[in-house]
C-alpha cells in the first residue's frame, strides 16, 4: 500500500490550519487544492523515509515514557536555570568546572543525539564530544567535580530513552563504568 498519497492529504489538511482561512466552502476548497498541490509532491519526494509498517501498540506503549522524559527534562531545565542564576548573582558560590565521561547504554544515533541535546540545552552543562569506540559522551559542567550531580539527570533521561527508542539494553541494566574518566569523584 502506498502511504505517500494519504500523507499528501494530511499535509493539505494541515495547510488549511496553517493558512487560518475563513470557513466558507469556496475558500476551504481553494486552499485545500493548494495544500494538495504542495503536500503531494512533498509526500512523494520523502516517501522512502516512511516506515514500512506502523505499530500502533508500540507507539502507544512509548507515549508515557516520552511524557516522563519531557517532564524530567523540564524539571532539570528549571532547576539548572535557577542554579546558574544563583551562581551568577552569588559570587561566593563555588564554580568548579570539569569534564565528566558518561558511558552510555543507548546505542542508536537518534537516542544518543537526543540525550546529548538534552544535556546541552540544560544550563551549566555542555556535551563536548562523543567517542564512538567507547560509546561515551564527554560533558562539561560548571559543577563537574560533583560527578554524581552531573550523571543523575543523564541516567534518568537514558532510562526513558532506552524504552522510547527500543534499545537492546534495559533501564534495569547497570550503566557501564567510565574508562579514563576525566572528571572528579
Amino acid at each position: 500500500m502506498r502511504r505517500w498519497p494519504a500523507l499528501g492529504v494530511v499535509l493539505a489538511v494541515l495547510w488549511l490550519f496553517v493558512r487560518g482561512i475563513e470557513l466558507t466552502p469556496v475558500l476551504i476548497a481553494e486552499e485545500f487544492l493548494i495544500g494538495l498541490a504542495i503536500g503531494l509532491p512533498i509526500a512523494f519526494v520523502f516517501r522512502r523515509f516512511y516506515a514500512t509498517e506502523f505499530a500502533l501498540a508500540g507507539t502507544l506503549r512509548i507515549v508515557p515514557y516520552v511524557g516522563l522524559y519531557l517532564a524530567v527534562f523540564a524539571k532539570e531545565l528549571i532547576v539548572a536555570n535557577v542554579d546558574v542564576v544563583y551562581r551568577v548573582l552569588s559570587p561566593s558560590m563555588p564554580i568548579e568546572p570539569d569534564v565528566v565521561a558518561v558511558p552510555l547504554r543507548v546505542e542508536s544515533d537518534v537516542a544518543i543525539t537526543t540525550i546529548a541535546n538534552s544535556i546541552t540545552l540544560t544550563p551549566g552543562t555542555l556535551t563536548m564530544d562523543y567517542d564512538d569506540a567507547t560509546n561515551t559522551l564527554y560533558v562539561h559542567g560548571i559543577t563537574g567535580r560533583n560527578r554524581k550531580g552531573v550523571l543523575a539527570p543523564i541516567r534518568t533521561w537514558e532510562d526513558y530513552a532506552l524504552v522510547i527508542f527500543d534499545e537492546d539494553a534495559s533501564p534495569d541494566d547497570t550503566p557501564p563504568a567510565p574508562r579514563g574518566d576525566l572528571g572528579g569523584d
